[in-house]
């Protein structure tokens, strides 16, 4: 019988460092048959709205992403049959036409803000990683990132991040770690991360599943 590949969640709040982490562990391990979703890849298309409701859409909210969909493309991987990913294009809130290939893999990585807050998608999960970022630091982080890479204004981004992302962060985020096997604090942390490729590298040679490992074995910081 044809084994299940590992699916492995990276999540946690925004700029708290999981993407960071999930490049890692890919790097780290660099196995040929590793595949990485994002779960932003999924924002639902708004192309039918109006520029300005496109603005005002809630991003930090479960509800603005499809992930009926990404559920539906991880069970095609699991049966060994490849996707077309979605290309979300961020400047205009809509979705390219053409979508990137995603081949079945032995290791699967999904990384995202929201993607424990779905019974559906954590059901999937083989271990669930929660990186734990203190507030001040995730915020110092976005209004950096909005600023030199996104030519936000200093307003815009406070006023986003206020208005919507802390909210949502209280509201879904923080509430999702319960479901964590694992917590890496403060972005990338080289131990924690050296420890839980460990674990995967032991997973690929057939050893135990990491799912079935005490969670007191598996909480690192």
């Amino acid at each position: 019988m044809k084994r299940k590949p590992l699916i492995i969640g990276v999540a946690g709040g925004t700029a708290s460092g999981k993407t960071t982490i999930a490049n890692a562990i890919m790097k780290s391990i660099n196995h040929p048959q590793m595949v990485m979703i994002q779960h932003d890849a999924y924002y639902k298309d708004a192309s039918h709205l109006p520029l300005a409701e496109r603005a005002r859409i809630n991003f930090d909210h479960p509800d603005s992403l499809e992930t009926d969909l990404m559920v539906r493309h991880l069970r095609e991987l699991i049966a060994g049959r490849a996707i077309e990913m979605p290309v979300y294009d961020f400047s205009t809130h809509s979705r390219l036409r053409k979508g990137i290939i995603k081949k079945p893999a032995k290791v699967i990585i999904i990384e995202g803000i929201l993607i424990f807050c779905e019974q559906a998608l954590r059901e999937l999960m083989d271990v669930k990683i929660f990186v734990d970022t203190d507030a001040d630091l995730r915020f110092i982080r976005r209004l950096k990132r909005d600023i030199q890479e996104r030519r936000r204004s200093m307003e815009s981004v406070i006023g986003q991040y206020l208005g919507t992302v802390r909210p949502m962060h209280v509201a879904f985020v923080e509430p999702s770690r319960k479901y964590a096997d694992i917590i890496i604090p403060e972005g990338h942390n080289p131990v924690s991360t050296a420890m839980v490729v460990t674990m995967i590298r032991q997973c690929l040679r057939g050893g135990r599943p990491m799912a079935a490992l005490p969670k007191e074995e598996v909480r690192y910081g």
